[in-house]
């Protein structure tokens, strides 16, 4: 959902204001539940974790509201909590399973084969296995540019990098991905 600096200054006026915040925080959730969905669950690869950190990324910002200074848009900040949420989950699963990084992109691809929440065709269920087998970064700013279309200007406000490394990531993760899909051609 894309909104202007003036719509998001007034969602943010009401969300700060106790007469009228349940009321509004319902329209943020109504509004960003499901790009923060998949932007997590393109991350996680569990629908019941994606759900949970979906939650955790809502009571997060409804806690800390107060200090959103609007130095960026709303959808800005809600994807820098849901994404920090969503690596701080997959560092502890990481480290509760003690896991290498082969270990990790295994265990990805495993829960890509055996997912029955997702439908696709063979060739979307490689594009998912290619994606997974991407190191975390590229992984993170391959997915929000190919399916959340979101600009290198709000990746990088997102991630706290620059354009220029964001555009070499990418670049980057296209070429891994083409060559994994070279490789099962052969």
């Amino acid at each position: 959902m894309a909104t202007t600096p003036a719509e998001d200054f007034q969602l943010i006026n009401r969300l700060r204001d106790s007469s009228t915040c349940r009321e509004a925080f319902g329209e943020v959730i109504a509004a960003y539940s499901e790009p923060l969905y998949w932007q997590i669950r393109r991350l996680v690869n569990s629908h019941d974790d994606a759900n949970d950190l979906l939650q955790e990324t809502f009571l997060k910002a409804w806690s800390s509201i107060e200090n959103f200074r609007g130095d960026a848009k709303l959808s800005t900040w809600l994807h820098k909590i849901a994404i920090n949420e969503s690596i701080t989950f997959l560092n502890k699963e990481k480290k509760r399973r003690n896991l290498s990084l082969d270990d990790e992109e295994s265990m990805l691809i495993n829960a890509i084969e055996t997912d029955k929440d997702i439908d696709g065709d063979e060739l979307a269920l490689q594009l998912r296995k290619a994606i997974a087998s991407l190191p975390e970064k590229q992984r993170l700013v391959f997915n929000m540019r190919y399916y959340d279309e979101m600009k290198y200007d709000q990746i990088a406000e997102i991630l706290g990098t620059s354009v220029g490394a964001l555009k070499a990531s990418y670049h980057l993760a296209v070429k891994k991905i083409e060559a994994f899909f070279a490789d099962i051609e052969t």
